[in-house]
């Protein structure tokens, strides 16, 4: 896997998305066992931020530390990148100071995907998606792992609910439901998205979510009703996200979501799931919008086992491609 982009989940094969997983959890075994695990000694990360960001540039800050390297943090709006340096001078140059290229670009549908694969067409080191427009494959890759935790390693017939829910804050990026219907049909689960008729997904996401669940032997289907789509459901993954068309008009894109108001995960909700089911989100959610307190903080939610996941599959990715 030396010398790997990880872009989209898509691009590794079920067999490489299996390694990594194995990798994770032996790190994560031996990180609470305390043991060192130098692999990637005096080696150099640049992380690259067009947004903001707590969980994905610590997992990856202190997951280099722990591989015995260092991680470069960069704001695009502190960098050339804000005058219009180019990916491909940015990822030239980056390669030759380093071992490794990580970059979130998330807030533009059609900018971030095409941004970082123009970079890593001239980076000489790998490149690694940490957001963008299309796809969370870091976010996605922990949200895999925690569910195996749960589960055990053979996915096929859970029923996973990935729904869209109001949240007040901002309008939030299309990559964790896109990159959770990519990466989950993949693995023979039964999959429903969730969401108002006005919060479609790409339609090339979309594509893939079809392909894969035939592929696989899992289903998937969309529905526009949020209860209909808990029923007996053993992970739900509820989320807001926004409007394709309205990124550009969050005043716009904030009145159609306050039609949608209702969508929320409560208790109510929760208990029209299984009984042992588990809820799950990227963090940060907007408590009392997207979720109630009963139910972030009550026995089915697993967001704290998830977010722990991201420092091991961050370290995983990198272990194995620098």
């Amino acid at each position: 896997m030396k010398g790997r982009d990880w872009l989209m989940t898509q691009d590794w094969s079920d067999d490489e998305i299996e390694l990594a997983l194995d990798t994770a959890d032996h790190l994560k075994d031996e990180f609470r066992n305390g043991v060192p695990t130098l692999h990637l000694a005096h080696k150099t990360a640049f992380l690259i931020f067009f947004d903001k960001s707590t969980r994905t540039r610590n997992s990856f800050e202190a997951g280099m530390t722990q591989l015995g390297g260092h991680a470069h943090f960069i704001d695009s709006e502190t960098s050339q990148i804000a005058h219009g340096e180019s990916p491909k001078d940015m990822g030239t140059i980056l390669s030759s100071y380093g071992h490794g290229i990580m970059i979130r670009h998330d807030l533009v549908p059609g900018e971030g995907q095409t941004y970082m694969r123009e970079v890593a067409r001239h980076a000489s080191v790998p490149v690694i998606n940490m957001q963008c427009d299309v796809d969370h494959p870091c976010q996605n890759l922990a949200d895999l792992m925690t569910i195996r935790e749960e589960f055990g390693k053979s996915l096929k017939n859970l029923k996973i609910v990935v729904s869209w829910a109001y949240a007040p804050s901002y309008v939030k990026p299309m990559s964790v439901p896109q990159g959770l219907i990519m990466l989950m049909t993949r693995f023979g689960m039964n999959v429903t998205l969730a969401h108002p008729p006005e919060y479609t997904l790409m339609e090339e996401t979309m594509r893939l979510a079809r392909e894969n669940s035939a592929r696989s032997g899992g289903s998937f289907e969309v529905t526009h009703d949020m209860e209909d789509a808990f029923a007996d459901a053993d992970i739900v993954y509820p989320k807001s996200w926004g409007v394709e068309a309205l990124f550009g008009q969050p005043e716009e894109a904030m009145r159609v979501a306050q039609q949608y108001r209702h969508w929320i995960c409560d208790e109510a909700m929760m208990a029209r799931a299984r009984d042992q089911a588990i809820y799950m989100h990227c963090l940060p959610a907007d408590r009392g919008s997207e979720v109630t307190d009963a139910v972030i903080d009550g026995p089915h939610s697993r967001v704290y086992p998830e977010a722990e996941n991201r420092l091991h599959t961050a370290k995983a990715l990198m272990a194995l491609t620098m």
